[in-house]
């Protein structure tokens, strides 16, 4: 076999063992964007823990096909980008989303996130969802009100009853 059909071979597999591994995985189309911007949104993917590259279609289907991704198959026309993370499956869909409104010609195309295919506009709607942390901090916040509002109206009668006793 020639060397360049080897080559490919280990690409595929290895584009394959990303995507099998990756939480979530977005294909952007970043045609229009000059140098400095995909400079940045590289900048920005990375400082997330994200895996931002460009690969050839070919290969991506193949890859795509073998990691049970066949949504992603069909729509691999055109230049494409996949931005794999690892840890946090909404947090390429944010950083995408974010850095489209400011920069017009990035466009966010399709994604992968756990295993679920999602079009565009679902891929907005996820962009909006607030982060982990944050989903985190809101439920504890909703646990603890109801024991302070207690503890509260404990207080307040014990301090009216002290006062009615004075």
């Amino acid at each position: 076999m020639s060397k360049a059909i080897e080559m490919k071979k280990e690409t595929v597999a290895e584009i394959t063992e990303k995507l099998q591994k990756a939480t979530a995985a977005i294909l952007v189309d970043y045609r229009g964007l000059k140098v400095e911007e995909v400079t940045e949104l590289r900048t920005k993917f990375r400082e997330a823990g994200i895996e931002y590259k460009v690969y050839k279609n070919t290969l991506m289907r193949r890859a795509a096909e073998n990691a049970g991704m066949e949504e992603l198959v069909k729509e691999l026309v055109g230049p494409n980008a996949v931005a794999l993370s690892y840890d946090d499956p909404v947090a390429p869909a944010k950083i995408a989303d974010s850095f489209a409104k400011d920069h017009k010609k990035l466009e966010l195309r399709v994604g992968m996130v756990e295993g679920v295919f999602y079009n565009e506009a679902q891929l907005k709607e996820l962009a909006t969802v607030p982060s982990r942390e944050v989903l985190i901090a809101k439920l504890l916040g909703s646990l603890k009100a109801p024991v302070s509002n207690f503890a509260y109206l404990v207080k307040a009668i014990a301090e009216k009853k002290e006062a009615e006793g004075a």
